[in-house]
């Protein structure tokens, strides 16, 4: 399983917002940058991209978006896929993963991150305070 890892910050951030957009609840989730929140969308649109498409529609150069895309394949939310090509050599597409298993996951890590916190909140005795 993904581990969370909201930052305290964009945690207090999302619980004071009245209404937090998918995009503010998917990057406190899984501590991704907005810039990572921004590829993910963008892959939901446009599956099968390639990192050079993806770079001409983000505005971004490849390099940052192969980082963004690790980082989304790390958290479960993007897949890659080679694919050959018909003069030789092979390129790498990629996909989100669909939104309603990412909102499955962004429940699961949630609860996980959670049930961590409460034991650690139990964990605590009169020694610590």
């Amino acid at each position: 399983m993904v581990e969370a890892d909201p930052s305290p910050r964009r945690f207090r951030e999302l619980m004071l917002d009245e209404e937090p957009t998918f995009a503010d609840v998917l990057a406190c989730v899984f501590g991704i940058q907005d810039h990572e929140v921004r590829t993910y969308l963008t892959l939901l649109d446009s599956p099968g991209s390639t990192v050079e498409e993806l770079a001409g529609e983000l505005e971004r150069d490849r390099s940052n978006v192969n980082r963004s895309l690790s980082t989304l394949r790390e958290k479960g939310l993007a897949e890659r896929e080679r694919r050959l090509l018909d003069g030789g050599g092979h390129v790498y597409q990629y996909a989100a993963t669909p939104l309603p298993e990412a909102r499955e996951l962004m429940h699961e890590t949630l609860d996980e991150w959670t049930a961590y916190v409460h034991d650690r909140i139990d964990d605590f005795g009169e020694d610590d305070v």
